[in-house]
């Protein structure tokens, strides 16, 4: 799993739209490809955009559900908190007073 999410975050595009939903979960691969053209002026594709999707879908960093005809697109952080785990780093104690 942690293969697939380094992957998917070494893609600078990959990480804006990953910053969108950051912003603002829940959105469409229209919403999306709008944000990405106007706010970040990136021209790419729907299928493009859907091929990112896709890739960070199957890092488990973007969750789907559908409502009618309507996909969207949902932040998920659970994978970087386990990538966070792996390393975790030491506590150092705290500085007794007057010490430098």
């Amino acid at each position: 799993m942690p293969d697939d999410v380094f992957k998917a975050l070494a893609d600078p595009t990959r990480r804006t739209i990953l910053d969108e939903l950051a912003e603002r979960s829940g959105q469409t691969l229209f919403e999306i490809c709008s944000r990405l053209s106007v706010k970040h002026r990136l021209a790419l594709s729907r299928q493009g955009v859907s091929q990112h999707l896709a890739v960070l879908e199957a890092a488990g960093l973007v969750e789907t559900r559908r409502e009618g005809r309507y996909k969207f697109h949902d932040l998920n952080t659970a994978p970087l908190r386990q990538i966070a785990e792996r390393w975790p780093v030491p506590e150092t104690p705290e500085p007794e007073e007057g010490s430098p």
